[in-house]
């Protein structure tokens, strides 16, 4: 079960799925207004986080910062569309989330704590940009906002606990603070793809010439002289004789022999290309207006 103590721990960290996919960044914790426990967390989904999900919290687990939820990244990521900016759910968009995640009722009324969210003033809210709830029973921020109704009674203090944070009461200077988005743009490493080798056996034909020799019959006559007269006249005079001669010859022989010619791997290099990222941010501007009496006497 998440409590109180986890909020701190939940916005700004990441939240996964039932399969430990990552959903996006816990951006607001939503509070039950009467037993105060988190009861929905909005999770950053999208293009670059552009969109806030309604997830709920009641069977939700933290482990290690993380937060995860027993449903599937698409189920969150098309949940109801509910305005995470007015900081606070009413009870018909509790009931929609409620059947869409398919969990029983809770209490009516939820207010959130979170990076975004101004808090209703007559609800109990922990808000992290400190604007901090007026009449509720307690209130914590991360910018020190402290709550200043119900507590101090009639302290001449503004609503948000400082001094110069707006125009109208009486510990406030004479400026004001102008604030504007900023665009951060960084870069995430993912997964864009896998290369793999693979060795496999193909057979070619292979022609190569090899000289072969043979032997081949032929035949020499000498003529009878005193040095060959001896052999020639040894034996009967007229007989029938035979002789044999083998004859050689050469053959190709074929052998193969598997060999390693080349070693292969397989290696990664860097490549930076430049792509554009559009967003739009939010700026204030100050105005002056002047209130003159134009009568004359």
């Amino acid at each position: 079960m998440i409590t109180e103590q986890d909020i701190t721990t939940l916005i700004g960290n990441t939240a996964v799925d039932n399969d430990g996919d990552k959903l996006g960044k816990v951006g607001q914790v939503y509070l039950d207004d009467e037993t105060g426990r988190p009861e929905w967390a909005t999770v950053n989904t999208g293009l670059f986080g552009t969109h806030e999900s309604f997830v709920p919290l009641s069977d939700a687990t933290v482990s290690d910062g993380t937060l995860r939820v027993p449903y599937e990244k698409a189920k969150v990521k098309y949940a109801p569309r509910v305005d995470a900016e007015q900081g606070h759910l009413s009870p018909e968009e509790e009931a929609e989330l409620y059947r869409y995640y398919g969990v029983s009722m809770g209490t009516t009324g939820t207010d959130s704590t979170g990076t975004a969210g101004h808090a209703d003033t007559t609800d109990r809210t922990t808000d992290t940009t400190g604007y901090a709830d007026t009449t509720g029973t307690r209130s914590t921020g991360r910018a020190g906002y402290t709550d200043t109704a119900g507590t101090t009674g009639d302290t001449d203090i503004n609503r948000h606990g400082t001094v110069g944070h707006d125009v109208s009461g009486p510990t406030t200077d004479d400026a004001m603070t102008r604030s504007e988005e900023q665009l951060r743009v960084g870069t995430e490493q993912v997964e864009s793809g896998r290369a793999r080798l693979r060795k496999y056996v193909v057979t070619e034909n292979v022609t190569s010439t090899v000289p072969v020799s043979r032997e081949e019959v032929r035949i020499e006559r000498e003529p009878i002289t005193d040095a060959n007269a001896g052999d020639a006249l040894d034996g009967p005079a007229i007989s029938e004789e035979e002789h044999e001669v083998v004859l050689h010859a050469e053959r190709p022989v074929v052998d193969k022999e598997a060999v390693p010619v080349e070693r292969v791997r397989l290696d990664t290099e860097t490549v930076t290309d430049q792509e554009t990222v559009t967003d739009s941010v939010r700026k204030e501007q100050i105005d002056t207006d002047t209130d003159r009496d134009t009568s004359r006497r």
